[in-house]
């Protein structure tokens, strides 16, 4: 089963996952007031004040920090040294905020003991629940069992989901090939329906048949896929699935037809105010608090370059909302004759037009920040696709169906394609990253938007994708 919470779908294992975790870090805060003073719970609520609602907030701001690196994304492929990472770096966090939250409100404060015991716990408990909980999903407790109806090349992209985080939600049981359909997979997964679709899939235990013909008006079962319907077993479109189980939509099976009639690409008058809302006071918090920075940036640039004539800063076209042409601003992080050629040129990796300062800030993305000014300006949003240029756009619109779309929203300063795909500076690059960009246009939100600005801290401490 599948969950759709923040603009995402999450399987139910992760979903089970958030629950245990987020009452054990509750349960850490009041055992670890037990620890520090003793006695009954009972008579230290008497004396501090009632713990349950410190309890809450602890919980939600581990369960916040562990959301924002990566702990809960499902499609997660750190490794343990990996996750250990992240976890301690979430408590550490945790800690932090909640110690300032209770800094603020002095009422409301509970001893830093005890919640340094309450981050040990917290830690212990962590572990023990993940190490379990990884046992349970290889033995496929939360996992669908689904068929797959269509043989053709559509269906090869469930090869192509070959990691075990990439399966984590079900179980792919076989194919069955309609009349008409080559075969493209392995005839072993072949499946039989003598008795009918409803037949096969009680046989199997299937929960969840998977429509994947190359052309439905042809092929399609009505009638088997109703009484499977009607039976209580789950009938999904191909793209659908792909779209919940990945985080995008695949261009290979996309038409516009599925664009027209399908739901989400929201833009209605409330979607516009709270986007606008969200920009213009997350950027002012955001220049007075990276202003530091901002400056500090400013002038490590100048010294290490800057007096060559480059300047700091630098503009650049970029193509933005309904493919409207505008200036993004950025620190410089290359040298001044980057394209001295006078064509465009994708950034490769350890690309030596990257200056010694802009290597650093390329890494930590703070090169960035300036571009605060254009979301308070309104040309670019926080969360969106991101901006490409004009003579890179006008190539890949080109080349690549649908691309064009991917502009009926405002560009952002992070993204949905950010969080899911490693820097790209390529043709098939784009391509990957246009079906992440597609998936956001289609379930924007602004509790989409929160989530992606959250995750986004990952992308920043871990240094993924950056080049």
């Amino acid at each position: 089963m599948r969950v759709r919470l923040l603009g995402q779908y999450f399987q139910s294992s992760i979903v089970a996952l958030v629950g245990l975790e987020g009452a054990a870090f509750a349960a850490s805060l009041y055992l670890a007031a037990l620890l520090r003073f003793g006695g009954s719970l009972a008579s230290l609520e008497e004396e501090s004040g009632s713990l349950w609602l410190r309890a809450l907030v602890y919980g939600v701001v581990t369960l916040v920090s562990f959301l924002s690196l990566g702990l809960y994304t499902p499609r997660q492929r750190a490794n343990a040294a990996g996750i250990s990472l992240r976890i301690v770096l979430g408590l550490i966090a945790s800690f932090a905020v909640v110690a300032i939250l209770f800094y603020l409100l002095p009422d409301f404060a509970i001893g830093r003991g005890i919640l340094g015991i309450a981050v040990c716990l917290s830690l212990l408990l962590s572990v023990l629940i993940r190490s379990v909980f990884a046992r349970l999903v290889d033995t496929q407790t939360f996992k669908r069992q689904i068929l797959v109806y269509g043989y053709g090349s559509r269906v090869q992209a469930f090869t192509r989901l070959r990691r075990r985080s990439d399966r984590r939600g079900y179980n792919l049981v076989g194919f069955v090939c309609p009349p008409g359909e080559s075969l493209a997979v392995n005839p072993e997964e072949l499946l039989s329906a003598p008795q009918g679709l409803k037949a096969l899939c009680e046989e199997r235990g299937i929960e969840e048949v998977v429509v994947a013909l190359e052309d439905r008006r042809q092929n399609l079962p009505v009638r088997e896929l109703m009484q499977c319907r009607l039976a209580g077993i789950n009938v999904v479109d191909f793209i659908a699935f792909m779209e919940q189980e990945t985080g995008r939509i695949y261009l290979d099976a996309l038409n516009p037809s599925w664009l027209i009639f399908g739901h989400g690409f929201r833009r209605d008058a409330l979607r516009r105010l709270t986007s606008r809302g969200l920009d213009f006071v997350a950027s002012l918090v955001l220049v007075a608090v990276t202003a530091p920075i901002l400056l500090a940036t400013a002038l490590l640039i100048y010294l290490d370059d800057g007096r060559q004539g480059g300047g700091v800063l630098y503009r650049q076209a970029r193509v933005g909302l309904n493919g409207q042409v505008f200036d993004v601003l950025k620190f410089r992080s290359m040298r001044p004759d980057a394209e001295a050629a006078g064509s465009p040129q994708w950034a490769t990796p350890n690309d030596p037009r990257v200056t010694r300062i802009g290597a650093f800030i390329r890494k930590v993305r703070i090169d960035e920040l300036p571009q605060l000014l254009n979301v308070l300006r309104g040309d670019m949003s926080f969360v969106g696709p991101r901006p490409e240029r004009p003579h890179f756009v006008a190539q890949l619109e080109e080349k690549i169906p649908y691309y064009a779309q991917r502009h009926s929203v405002k560009p952002g300063i992070t993204g949905w394609a950010q969080l899911c795909y490693p820097y790209g500076a390529s043709e098939e690059d784009a391509i990957q990253k246009l079906q992440y960009d597609l998936y956001y246009v289609k379930n924007n939100s602004l509790l989409f938007d929160l989530a992606i600005l959250v995750q986004t801290a990952e992308v920043i401490f871990m240094g993924k994708g950056a080049r």
